[in-house]
C-alpha cells in the first residue's frame, strides 16, 4: 500500500509518533519517497509517500529524495515520466544514490527515535566548488596590467584634447 502524507508524518511526536514507531518495529514501513512542493491542486506543501508492506524483512527502509526532481509550472508543479521512472527504477531495484536514495538499517532508524525525515538520513547539501587561488591571482594580475595599459591609452587621448588625465 502506498499513502501520500504531508512530511510532518514522518517526524512529529506524539499520536503520531507513536504510530510510526510500531509499523516501524513491526516490518511494514517499507519506502519513504519524498515529492517536491505545489504538485497538488488542494495543498502547496511538499508532500511523502509511505509504502508499507504487510510482509517485510523489518531490516532497513529505503529513502528516495525526489524533491528536487520536477518540472516547474505556474500554478503548479508536476513530475515528468523520467522523474517517475527514476522514483520506480529506485523503489524497485533499491539503489543506492548520492543526495537521492539510501538505505538505512533498522538500528539507526530506533537510536534516531523512529524519526523518517528524510534529511536526516539523506543529505542535500551541495559541495562546494573548490577556488584555484593562484589561478584567480594570475587572472587579476592580467586584468590589473590590461586596465592600466587601457588607462595609459585613453589618458594619451585624454591630453591630446586638453582634459585632465584619470589617475
Amino acid at each position: 500500500m502506498a499513502v501520500i502524507l504531508p512530511h510532518g508524518v514522518l517526524f512529529r511526536g506524539g499520536a503520531e509518533e507513536r504510530i510510526r514507531a510500531k509499523l516501524l518495529k513491526d516490518g511494514h514501513i517499507d519506502t519513504v519517497i519524498g515529492l517536491p512542493a505545489n504538485l497538488f491542486f488542494s495543498t502547496g506543501i511538499p508532500v511523502c509517500i509511505l509504502v508499507l508492506k504487510k510482509y517485510k524483512k523489518p531490516d532497513d527502509v529505503l529513502f528516495i529524495n525526489a524533491g528536487e526532481y520536477f518540472e516547474k509550472g505556474k500554478r503548479q508543479n508536476r513530475l515528468l515520466p523520467e522523474h517517475i521512472e527514476k522514483i520506480v527504477s529506485t523503489y524497485q531495484y533499491r539503489n543506492k544514490e548520492d543526495r537521492y536514495s539510501r538505505r538505512v538499517m533498522m538500528d539507526k532508524i530506533a537510536n534516531n527515535d523512529y524519526n523518517l525525515n528524510i534529511s536526516r538520513y539523506i543529505s542535500t547539501a551541495k559541495q562546494e566548488e573548490t577556488i584555484d587561488l593562484a589561478a584567480v591571482h594570475t587572472q587579476l594580475a592580467v586584468l590589473e596590467k590590461q586596465i592600466n595599459e587601457a588607462t595609459e591609452k585613453h589618458n594619451g587621448f585624454i591630453k591630446e584634447l586638453g582634459l585632465p588625465p584619470l589617475p
